[in-house]
């Protein structure tokens, strides 16, 4: 399903915009970074707002997150003039097919991730999103053939050992972080190849996923069990849990026209840093040695990782400006 997802995409053409990004000022970049942060921010203490509704099941929880994104998100597009480009996207039978792939790819994301907060396992999930981009490294060489830098395959190595030592000492709950990790690393690929932007890809998504999330709430209500039209606060919470998933990323996508995607890769490691600091020191849980050798070993492989980075774009730029000097 993947291949033919990605076969084809280029016929279609998303609606006109300005091909020449604008020059960022000083002033955009200080506000891009501040856009960025809160997004970054909002993920990170996300574990609260599940905790605040732990009573709901998970599943029942994601199909609300669904339903209420579906509402909140057609309010956006009516404001901001976007159906016309959901239209054509729909219109397009191979993008269609790559936006069921990303669907259930963060649908399972969403679902593994709250069943990790409600079960007390929330440092396994801020593994998952730490362990993030060395998965994206990984998915470059198997599926875009790159070679890796002596750098990258050291930090790929230390974060499997990591994962191997977790695994060998308390790995009961270690597929959480893998899924995780697994599962949002492939959707940035496949929302990477689709020409589609933020608002109308993700709309897209909550409406292929809905009618799967409407039949499981209608269900669920009627057999007695939904925690649902039960409690005016956790009705409350529910219902804002469409802007909870929907602002993040608008905020995200705010803050990438305005900064450099270096500063963005730094960026993201806030949020399971505070999932990390949440799940130590407000839920409680346990910190085992297993967990501490991996995590130190993660965190060191992120610092090659970030150096290596830094090293390849300082030597890519210096290269440009070689050649622009000869061109001269």
């Amino acid at each position: 399903m993947a291949r033919r997802a990605l076969s084809g995409l280029r016929r279609y053409r998303p609606p006109p915009r300005c091909s020449n990004r604008p020059l960022v000022t000083q002033n955009q970049a200080r506000g891009g970074l501040l856009l960025g942060f809160s997004a970054y921010l909002l993920w990170g203490v996300l574990p609260l707002y599940f905790k605040a509704i732990h009573a709901v099941g998970p599943i029942e929880i994601v199909s609300h997150r669904i339903v209420w994104s579906l509402f909140f998100l057609g309010a956006l597009a009516t404001v901001w003039k976007k159906w016309s480009g959901i239209r054509a996207a729909l219109a397009t039978p191979r993008l269609v097919m790559t936006l069921m792939l990303t669907a259930s790819l963060i649908g399972v994301n969403w679902l593994v991730y709250i069943y990790a907060v409600v079960s007390g396992h929330v440092l396994e999930g801020s593994l998952g999103y730490y362990l993030n981009p060395l998965v994206n490294v990984l998915l470059g060489v198997v599926l875009l053939k790159e070679r890796l830098s002596l750098f990258q395959k050291l930090a790929v190595g230390l974060a499997a050992v990591g994962v191997a030592i977790l695994a060998a000492g308390a790995g009961s709950a270690l597929w959480i972080s893998l899924t995780l990790a697994a599962t949002f690393a492939s959707y940035g690929y496949f929302r990477k190849v689709a020409p589609v932007d933020a608002l109308e890809g993700l709309s897209i998504e909550t409406i292929l996923l809905c009618p799967l999330a409407l039949g499981y709430l209608l269900w669920v209500q009627n057999t007695g069990e939904s925690g649902f039209l039960r409690d005016r606060t956790t009705d409350i919470l529910l219902i804002l849990g469409g802007a909870i998933t929907a602002v993040p990323l608008l905020l995200f996508t705010a803050a990438a026209r305005r900064l450099p995607y270096s500063t963005l890769g730094f960026l993201q490691y806030v949020a399971p840093s505070l999932q990390f600091l949440l799940a130590v020191l407000v839920f409680g849980e346990p910190l085992t040695t297993s967990h501490l050798i991996c995590f130190g070993l993660i965190w060191t492989a992120l610092v090659v990782f970030i150096v290596e980075g830094v090293r390849a774009g300082r030597a890519s730029m210096q290269a440009r400006r070689e050649e622009a000097a000869l061109s001269r």
